[in-house]
């Protein structure tokens, strides 16, 4: 089974990424978060940690309001930097480890945790500027492991209380403990904070001796720290500080007692910058493969012509897709009618895929991983209708098709 060294805790500010990328790594004022980020570096070298469970929130680049989720895991095999309006950083993707992701995914969904997930998403300094600093060459050593990453939703209310944060990091240690891999050896990197305020007249504030306090806390007392509300945190250590909940996912994953082994707090500016490393004190032994980890699916095997949409479907088969899905945008719909191959190249579709698109393969695009509303959004571009794709799909007629239903219906989702 998988095993959790411990836990990094680190700020995720654009000062960290700015300095790094900057080389201000010998500059008086900024030397000191580089001090402190090198021990986070040899540590995990030191621990051979080679998997990064990475909790970070976005700052309205990648996850916007428009659908805005509490918890969003990553499920994806790479992760791009994303532009946040200068370009992006000139560092390279973090490897996603998918079958970790998929795992951790369904676990938490048996635990009742209703989680979102994505892929395909670029991620903003929220998870790149902790990570570029944790996870680059130590000694002429390249950090060669893979990153799990965790969106938390903080900046629109409702959002996760900091008690069901740390529940979620209960659930979180199971999932990841269950994950058939003697050789896995996983940190919990929690982002954010500490006090901060960004925004309004209050922007400047901090307050270390509160800084100190929860992180004292953390440590040794962390369920004191679930029962603040939203409006505590944010008082004590700024509106935007309020986002150390996250730290709360990652202690709730550890052992309930943890050996301190590093702990820093650097205020130069807008952000006091803290890095902490807590190792995990419990063994893994005790832990046991999850016998009800599949236990939702367990059987839909027997169902003859049903094709489950899994989070492995959903990768494999994302790019026809999302080719499918933009028809309902009437740039994509118009092009499509008007220069299909050429569309198709530049969405880089195999010729598999094409071939399925070009002939309507309804079957073949089904079982290939092309959801059904994907399917349905081509057939209505074309004028056909549902039913016509029905029958295909059984190897009917039309004819033959309808008079299985009860009334002969011709409908579809287009306009006309």
């Amino acid at each position: 089974m998988a095993k959790i060294i411990g836990g990094i805790g680190a700020s995720h500010s654009p000062t960290i990424a700015f300095a790094k990328d900057a080389k201000k790594g010998n500059d008086a004022a900024w030397k000191p978060i580089f001090d402190d980020f090198s021990a986070l570096q040899n540590w995990v070298h030191e621990k051979e940690v080679n998997v990064l469970f990475l909790i970070f929130n976005d700052h309205i680049t990648s996850f916007f309001f428009d659908h805005y989720s509490p918890f969003t895991l990553g499920v994806d095999d790479a992760y791009e930097t994303a532009d946040e309006g200068g370009g992006a950083r000139d560092y390279p993707a973090a490897q996603g480890h998918v079958d970790l992701s998929r795992h951790i995914a369904q676990s938490l969904m048996n635990d009742e945790f209703d989680l979102a997930t994505f892929q395909k998403k670029p991620l903003d300094h929220g998870f790149f500027s902790p990570f570029s600093m944790i996870a680059p060459e130590v000694n002429d050593r390249v950090w060669e492991g893979k990153v799990v990453p965790l969106q938390v939703g903080v900046l629109q209310f409702p959002a996760p209380t900091a008690k069901r944060c740390y529940k979620l990091g209960k659930a979180l240690r199971k999932a990841i403990q269950s994950f058939p891999d003697d050789n896995m050896r996983v940190a919990i990197v929690a982002t954010g904070g500490l006090s901060h305020q960004v925004h309004g007249e209050r922007c400047g504030f901090n307050d270390e001796a509160w800084d100190n306090e929860f992180l004292d806390k953390l440590e040794s007392d962390p369920s004191a720290l679930t029962e603040l509300t939203h409006a505590e945190y944010a008082t004590k250590g700024g509106y935007e500080g309020a986002e150390v909940i996250m730290w709360l996912i990652m202690r709730g994953a550890l052992s309930d007692q943890v050996k301190q082994v590093h702990r820093s707090t650097y205020l130069p500016s807008m952000t006091n910058i803290a890095t902490v490393i807590y190792e995990d004190t419990d063994t893994v032994a005790q832990v046991v493969p999850d016998a009800y980890l599949n236990e939702q699916l367990d059987g839909i095997e027997a169902l003859e012509g049903t094709y489950p949409f899994t989070l492995e479907v959903s990768h494999k088969a994302y790019r026809i897709n999302d080719f499918l899905r933009r028809l309902s945008i009437s740039e994509h719909r118009e092009k499509f009618l008007s220069s299909q191959e050429e569309l198709m190249s530049e969405y880089d579709l195999t010729e598999e895929e094409k071939d399925m698109i070009r002939h309507l393969r309804w079957i073949e695009m089904i079982q290939y991983g092309a959801i059904f509303f994907g399917l349905e959004k081509l057939s209505a571009v074309l004028g056909k209708s549902n039913p016509e794709v029905y029958a295909s799909m059984r190897g009917e007629t039309m004819a033959e098709f309808q008079a299985s239903r009860k009334v002969s219906m011709t409908y579809s989702v287009g306009k006309k």
